[in-house]
């Protein structure tokens, strides 16, 4: 682990490459981080998508509360108004529209 860590420090402070122990687990480590960041794309495109079906929400404003942390349509309806107010894009009539659904 300290081999690691000061082969890592070596290669910044001296702008070399380090060259993994194995290039077939690195090769596997890229293979599945791919995999990973794809479908983490598929969902959270799909939950943009589940987020306008809240009235008033297009698109803009389910891709800001997304990210704001709301990832579920009950993380939307159950948060405080002051949480969504600080998500750029909301205001306070998609706020009172959003807290009918109470």
């Amino acid at each position: 682990m300290i081999s690691k860590f000061l082969s890592k420090l070596k290669s910044i402070l001296f702008k070399s490459e380090v060259f993994p122990e194995t290039p077939l687990k690195k090769e596997q480590k890229t293979t599945k981080s791919a995999k990973t960041s794809k479908t983490k794309t598929v969902n959270s495109k799909k939950n943009i998508e589940t987020l306008t079906t809240l009235p008033g929400v297009g698109a803009k404003s389910a891709k800001a509360l997304y990210e704001a942390g709301f990832k579920t349509t009950k993380a939307v309806i159950a948060a405080d108004e002051k949480d969504l107010l600080a998500v750029s894009g909301v205001g306070i009539i998609l706020v009172k529209k959003l807290k009918k659904l109470k």
